[in-house]
């Protein structure tokens, strides 16, 4: 193996282990619920869940339990539904 990419190894071994240096900005997931598959998005700051219920209240289950799965890797503006379930 080249020692160029054992130095990479050993680099990525470190990054994994200080998870604090990564933060997610955007992504897109297919979340299963109890009823259907929903397409849960975050980007540009925002939230959004193909789910009827987030069409009004811009909060739903699928968004909450992805803040309550991902909060050490989203930024603070993310976690808005966070405070309604700790409350």
């Amino acid at each position: 193996m080249q020692s160029s990419l054992i130095g990479k190894i050993e680099k990525a071994g470190r990054y994994a282990r200080e998870a604090d240096r990564v933060t997610f900005s955007h992504f897109e997931v297919r979340f299963r619920g109890e009823h259907n598959s929903y397409t849960v998005s975050y980007k540009d700051g925002e939230w959004h869940c193909t789910c009827s219920y987030f069409a009004t209240w811009r909060l739903c289950s699928h968004t909450m339990a992805l803040e309550k799965m991902l909060a050490d890797k989203l930024p603070e503006e993310a976690l808005h539904g966070r405070m309604i379930m700790s409350a």
